[in-house]
């Protein structure tokens, strides 16, 4: 049986989901809170845009289909799906494809878009299931992205000098909407980016209980101007899972014209700093092993590690 997910449907999702991190080692935890965040997100319909698949009264798979609010070029459906592993290799994984196919088709021709649309899958690149469903169903991968650690007991990372015209400062609320304005210019040259507007700035960056504002930092220049930032959260179900902190660095980015001044070195090693003051264990990202703008090149002179891949798989919406 298929039907949309229900608030009801969050501790059966939640355990769906351990059960799936467990075999898959997605690195990727989340307790009943999580799950309750993403369906009560205001921009998921819930009645039409997820389903739960049951069987005997489990939940043995599920779907979400997200719709991008702006698009630049093309209209890339964004998707959530998982079947319990003591179910795979009966059809499910392709029951869902089509659901969502449908789903992202019905959405593309109602918003009558002249661009072409597309729909995304994304898991561990270690998933061969997820690989040959993608490879069966008319997918190919799109994007790499690399999952990276840093020991935080192995001592600080080197800094870089701030021009005069810049200082770093501790994040304040002050700043929030400067920070998000900053952000949407900073990310213009990342791959499928779409502008945060203040819906999802508040419940998905700095409004999210997973935000930790005592290790985020902002640059400012000497207008008070937000010239680059650092966000990093902390999952809590990721500690519970490892029983280890894990500071994670969210979102870093530097305004065009302040960019090649160490900038993003400086909130690097401030973070890194405040989280080993805290307490934490290691820091942890994902970056995108085809971006442009000498992330994963930073990421590495200060010291992270590859411990996991993650791959994205594009495919037509017919």
């Amino acid at each position: 049986m298929m039907q949309p997910l229900r608030t009801a449907d969050i501790p059966a999702l939640t355990e769906l989901r351990k059960r799936v991190e467990h075999t898959d080692g997605t690195g990727v935890h989340a307790d009943e809170a999580d799950v309750h965040e993403e369906l009560a997100d205001p921009k998921i319909d819930k009645e039409l845009n997820t389903t739960g698949v049951w069987r005997d009264g489990r939940l043995v798979a599920y779907a979400m289909v997200y719709t991008p609010d702006r698009v630049r070029d093309v209209v890339r459906f964004e998707t959530g799906a998982a079947v319990d592993p003591d179910w795979r290799r009966q059809g499910l994984g392709a029951e869902l494809v089509r659901w969502m196919r449908t789903r992202a088709r019905a959405i593309h021709a109602e918003r009558n878009d002249a661009m072409p649309g597309e729909l995304l899958l994304s898991g561990v690149a270690t998933n061969s299931g997820l690989a040959a469903l993608a490879t069966d169903t008319g997918f190919a991968p799109c994007r790499h992205w690399f999952g990276m650690t840093h020991d935080l007991h192995t001592g600080a990372v080197r800094n870089s000098a701030l021009p005069a015209n810049l200082r770093l400062v501790p994040f304040d609320m002050a700043h929030d909407e400067a920070t998000r304005l900053a952000h949407n210019e900073a990310f213009q040259d990342h791959w499928d980016f779409t502008e945060a507007d203040e819906t999802e700035w508040r419940i998905w960056r700095t409004g999210n209980r997973s935000f930790r504002k005592e290790l985020s930092a902002l640059i400012l220049d000497t207008d008070d101007q937000v010239a680059a930032y650092l966000l990093a959260d902390e999952y809590t179900a990721d500690t519970a899972a490892t029983g280890q902190r894990s500071c994670t660095v969210a979102f870093l980015g530097i305004r065009r014209a302040h960019r090649g001044h160490g900038a993003a070195r400086a909130l690097l090693a401030h973070t890194l700093d405040e989280a080993r003051r805290h307490g934490y264990d290691q820091a942890e990202l994902v970056v995108d092993t085809a971006g442009t703008t000498g992330a994963l090149s930073l990421y590495q002179d200060a010291g992270f590690t590859v411990n996991r891949r993650y791959i994205t798989y594009a495919g037509p919406l017919n």
